[in-house]
């Protein structure tokens, strides 16, 4: 397994790939948990956690995010509950409205965890929200072995 962290280029990886989705600034390292449970699946992480940010390197990132989530096979979402992560939020609304394969989660004290299962609710029905990021991870791992074409209720 290989894991690209803005702003590595993914050089053509391994398919099937996933991006990991939630916050960054203001939340503890949740990547680094996340990739310990998704290793023994996916051949390829994007993981939007630098080691270090420098300073200016805003658009850079969003670009870097921006391409590698239209990149990935499938999207793990997570909400922390730490802070709002109004970008998360946006991300999530802009993929839950497509095909894409989703995993979420949203920690019990998550501040918007009420607006994100309502909404999903309503963009992927069946689609679960899940408690922990444990639960969260085997559902994406579950995605990996997936029909791209039948996951999250949307047959082709």
């Amino acid at each position: 397994m290989t894991v690209f962290t803005a702003p590595e280029s993914d050089g053509g990886a391994a398919r099937p790939r996933l991006f990991l989705a939630g916050g960054i600034s203001g939340v503890g390292d949740w990547q680094r948990e996340a990739i310990g449970l998704l290793a023994p699946v996916w051949p390829a992480l994007y993981n939007p956690r630098r080691p270090a940010y420098p300073v200016g390197e805003g658009a850079r990132q969003i670009r870097w995010e921006f391409e590698h989530l239209a990149l990935a096979d499938a999207i793990l979402f997570w909400f922390s509950h730490e802070t709002v992560q109004p970008i998360v939020l946006y991300e999530l609304g802009r993929w839950a409205g497509t095909d894409k394969p989703l995993a979420v989660g949203a920690h019990p004290g998550y501040s918007r965890r009420f607006d994100v299962v309502e909404q999903l609710g309503l963009a992927r029905p069946g689609l679960e929200v899940h408690d922990d990021l444990e639960s969260t991870c085997a559902a994406a791992n579950a995605l990996a072995g997936s029909d791209p074409d039948h996951v999250n209720g949307r047959p082709a």
